[in-house]
């Protein structure tokens, strides 16, 4: 099951992508907005893996400090499915904690978000057809402007038992 490490946006950085997921779903697009679960919000994943060592899950493993983070325009992932996301305009501190996080997790780090393979991302809707990626991006192609916010908290989702806290 999954287990990952995952950045979380200040509330003004949260609101704008929930009004883009908002957007989607008034279009009767897929939206993130349609995941009703408690710990469904905007974030930015930094590591995923088969299972993480205690110190990772005790915060002892990594330091996390809230810092800066812009979101750029729009990327499209293909794959069975396609997912539209918004890319995370890389800094120093974004790609530190990054490599940080895959030293803490080592062997368990699933290949897909290793050094040199990570594509930092906020997801806004997953599991599209082609037709509805391209109306997708239509939509919101007006509205791309960078969102500017801060990474403001490092929390730990553990997809088997379903629940989260915070981290480092």
């Amino acid at each position: 099951m999954v287990q990952s490490a995952e950045l979380l946006l200040d509330s003004g950085l949260d609101s704008a992508v929930r009004r883009e997921w908002a957007a989607l779903s008034d279009a009767d697009l897929p939206s993130q907005n349609r995941h009703r679960g408690e710990s469904n919000r905007p974030h930015i994943t930094v590591a995923v893996a088969s299972s993480m060592p205690e110190d990772v899950n005790d915060g002892a493993a990594v330091r996390f400090d809230p810092f800066d983070v812009r979101l750029g325009g729009l990327v499209v992932f293909g794959g069975r499915t396609i997912t539209l996301a918004r890319l995370v305009v890389p800094t120093c501190e974004l790609l530190d904690l990054h490599a940080r996080m895959l030293e803490a997790v080592g062997e368990h780090s699933l290949d897909h978000l290793g050094l040199g393979r990570w594509t930092p991302h906020v997801t806004l809707a997953r599991r599209l057809t082609p037709e509805e990626a391209g109306n997708a991006v239509r939509l919101l192609s007006g509205t791309t402007e960078d969102l500017v916010g801060s990474a403001v908290t490092l929390r730990r989702w553990d997809g088997e038992a379903k629940r989260e806290w915070r981290i480092g």
